[in-house]
């Protein structure tokens, strides 16, 4: 069991997914029929899909490609205009760096959006809610040709809810083509591109979404780890600015204030700390004489796009050190700030996290990646992460974050095993790694999570918190309930479409029955939110848990979380938001000067 499960935890840390992609194809039961939309610019064909009763539209462009002298540039809108595009074959994917993207076309040119709507209940005056699902990826891999993402299945039931909606999803500017640092990419007006994509792709959808018989004002923006960072980084845009995009938002393990930077590059949201990743870049192209003169950029913009994929895919920059960064501009300062400060559009946010969202985290640390067996290399990673220099922080971060499994994750009741300090485990993942991966999983998710609903609280803005605590098929208990399992259940992807090893696969008929339970609740309750603004309305009558708006005033700073489980008859039940309360306090507490949020 140990090997696999090592193998498994390095290939989760690696990807931030848990399995492999596939390519997409439109679902069996597609008929010839066409269908016609005509929006500002023009006219669309789209196709019928007998199998779902719906009308797709794939790959609509909402941007001039940003290629030539539009690379490295902000997206600008589209321009022209046409009698009618042929809307029935997906995008290729922006061009990524991860697994995510394998197999799949990429391109500079990929900034696209796709339509799905239930054509029983849509016509150009049918005003209904629509949900934008952006993707994620770690803002370095994946796109919208992913069987994982299958919004058919999810606007489905929101047919059989009554309440039909229609699904968008969009692709957005990756890696070093969407996020470089640097002073360069400051003053040259080439930073948080890939959010900025985003937000002129949801302008497009204001105006034009009603021609498909979609509400513009009934926009929920959803997605989740770098698409959840997406959704945040649209409610914080501009210091808070609220443009009228959207009504709503979904975050999954992530949101306005998650830590997914790369701890080998501290520094969080500072522009400057990206420099060396910058120079990096440019070093390894035929730009490297343009460094000094100011020219580094045009030069860029300039190069075959074969000669900077090569820079990008040759090394670990094209990875993770690609990050968003304050801007004053898109960014206008630290998350932190503008949680405390209320700067963020005053929307009903539902948000949460996984309960062992760290093993996909922080297991890469520690002496040659091999985790952390003594108190003295858990010092040196705090060190590595530029905290442990101060060591008062590292002292009470230790206290916070002790050495006693039974407090760490996964709990002992998902993986009731003590780690011997002289097995093979301890030797590839570390002894102490339940302590490690609850402390990476309370900075980089759970504790940004927290913060978000106390924020939202405090300034009377309905959010709904909750934890995924679900160990799905394929996933070994060492890993527990970890990042991305929840998609599959709010997706209603019930064949495991996309998936290597189906979630829902290899079960006991009665475990079976649990999960597809667990799995229509959520989803329907995410298509209550989006509908209603409140997840209550699934209309599951054997559910009678009220999932209640987050009110830090009731628990001493600390609101209720639903926890969606298959360990109890209802498949859900609330709890106080409280478990390592003293620990995610501090992080919170210290999120801008220790962390840089």
């Amino acid at each position: 069991m140990l090997p696999s499960c090592y193998c498994y935890l390095l290939s989760l840390c690696f990807a931030l997914t848990s399995v492999a992609s596939s390519v997409t194809s439109i679902p069996n039961g597609t008929s010839s029929a066409d269908v016609v939309v005509t929006i500002k610019n023009g006219s669309y064909i789209g196709t019928h899909n007998s199998a779902f009763n719906q009308d797709f539209f794939l790959g609509i462009p909402y941007a001039q490609p940003p290629i030539d002298d539009l690379r490295f540039r902000v997206p600008q809108s589209l321009n022209s205009s046409w009698s009618i595009h042929t809307a029935t074959e997906w995008p290729p994917f922006c061009v990524g760096y991860g697994r995510d993207n394998t197999g799949h076309e990429m391109s500079e040119d990929c900034l696209y959006l796709n339509i799905f709507r239930p054509c029983n209940n849509t016509s150009n005056s049918s005003s209904l809610p629509v949900a934008v699902w952006i993707h994620g990826g770690g803002l370095f891999m994946g796109g919208t040709d992913d069987r994982r993402y299958n919004l058919s299945f999810i606007i489905d039931n929101s047919v059989d809810m009554g309440k039909p909606m229609i699904g968008i999803s969009l692709q957005y500017r990756l890696s070093g083509w969407g996020f470089l640092g640097g002073k360069e990419a400051l003053e040259g007006g080439a930073t948080n591109l890939g959010f900025r994509d985003q937000r002129l792709a949801l302008h497009w959808i204001q105006e034009n979404i009603d021609a498909f018989g979609g509400d513009p004002s009934k926009v929920t923006i959803w997605g989740e780890s770098a698409g959840a960072q997406s959704v945040g980084a649209q409610f914080l845009a501009y210091n808070g600015r609220d443009d009228n995009l959207f009504r709503a938002g979904i975050a999954e393990s992530g949101g306005p204030a998650v830590s997914f930077f790369p701890a080998t590059l501290p520094g969080g949201y500072n522009s400057t700390t990206y420099q060396d990743v910058y120079d990096s870049l440019v070093s390894n192209t035929s730009c490297l004489s343009s460094l000094d003169s100011g020219s580094s950029l045009s030069c860029l913009r300039s190069l075959p796009f074969s000669d900077l994929n090569a820079a990008l895919n040759t090394s670990a920059d094209g990875y993770g050190p690609f990050v968003p960064i304050i801007d004053n501009d898109f960014i206008a300062t630290y998350p932190s700030v503008q949680l405390s400060t209320g700067n963020f559009v005053r929307a009903p946010l539902l948000i949460g996290a996984n309960t062992d969202e760290g093993t996909s985290f922080g297991i890469n640390y520690g002496p040659n990646g091999t985790g952390v067996n003594s108190d003295e290399e858990w010092l040196d990673v705090l060190n590595s992460t530029n905290i442990a220099s101060d060591s008062q922080t590292a002292s009470t971060l230790s206290y916070l974050y002790p050495n006693i499994q039974g407090l760490g994750i996964p709990n002992l009741a998902t993986w009731p095993w003590i780690i011997p300090p002289d097995s093979n485990f301890s030797s590839q993942l570390g002894s102490q790694f339940r302590r490690l991966t609850s402390y990476f999983g309370d900075t980089v998710v759970i504790a940004p999570r927290r913060a978000t609903n106390q924020a939202w609280s405090t300034y009377s803005v309905p959010s709904y918190a909750y934890r995924f605590d679900v160990v799905v098929n394929g996933v070994p208990t060492c890993v527990g309930s970890t990042h991305f399992q929840e998609v599959a259940f709010v997706f209603n992807n019930l064949d495991g479409e996309g998936y290597a090893i189906n979630p829902f696969g290899n079960m006991t008929a009665d475990d079976n029955e649990k999960f597809v339970e667990l799995s229509n609740l959520m989803s329907r309750s995410w298509v209550s939110f989006i509908s209603d603004l409140d997840p209550n309305n699934h209309r599951i009558e054997a559910v009678n848990t009220t999932w209640p708006v987050y009110n830090a005033t009731e628990g001493g700073g600390l609101g209720i979380n639903m926890v969606f489980t298959v360990n109890v008859t209802q498949r859900s039940y609330i709890e106080w938001d409280s478990w390592r309360g003293e620990g995610i306090a501090f992080i919170n507490e210290n999120a801008l000067e220790v962390y840089g949020l």
